[in-house]
């Protein structure tokens, strides 16, 4: 049996497609929507599919932009030499947020994950290494997330450049900021442990 008309019943289902989103949620923001003046209904449907038309990556370094070349890339205020190496384009507004890296950036969409079928084909893997071969780089920082996926993306990655002379390293992670030893597992203790440095 049906309980709601069956545009709402699609609306319903597109947003519970999203991630993150569950079946609740997706009926409370398919609510949202019909309450919303035509106009603001429209402006939001008029804003995704803008989105999708307008938005691409950038040609050097695979973040998104709105055309050509990302600001990123076009300031003539970042450390060149350095490049972060991140899985997603989300990942550049989380290390942007604390202001304390000034290099540039490789947006990879995606990690390597053989169980999902995703192979070195499958992500930006291969306009990173021609952006180091071409030799401005000095170092490219690993930033991919500290999971399975994460760790042996970060370790391809540095076989592939272990021909160029270039430092490859890894962010480092362990304790988080208030957080208690108490309750970190072992690997993040190991961690934590190998990557201390003096104060």
């Amino acid at each position: 049996m049906e309980f709601f008309p069956a545009p709402l019943e699609k609306l319903v289902e597109q947003f519970a497609r999203l991630p993150g989103i569950g079946g609740k949620t997706a009926q409370r923001l398919a609510f949202h929507v019909l309450s919303l003046p035509e106009e603001d209904a429209r402006e939001f449907a008029d804003a995704i599919v803008d989105a999708k038309r307008s938005v691409t990556c950038c040609p050097v370094c695979q973040n998104l932009t709105d055309g050509g070349v990302c600001a990123i890339c076009a300031s003539n205020k970042r450390d060149v030499s350095t490049v972060c190496v991140v899985a997603e384009a989300r990942d550049v507004i989380a290390i942007e947020r604390a202001r304390e890296y000034n290099g540039l950036y490789h947006v990879l969409h995606g990690v390597l994950s053989p169980m999902n079928h995703v192979g070195p084909d499958d992500i930006r893997i291969r306009s990173l290494v021609e952006r180091v071969g071409k030799g401005e780089i000095r170092e490219v920082i690993m930033a991919t997330n500290p999971d399975t996926e994460g760790e042996a993306t970060a370790m391809y990655i540095a076989r592939l450049l272990k021909p160029f002379d270039v430092k490859v390293t890894r962010l480092a992670y362990g304790i988080p900021v208030g957080g208690h030893l108490e309750f970190a597992d072992d690997a993040t203790l190991m961690r934590a442990l190998e990557g201390r440095r003096e104060i």
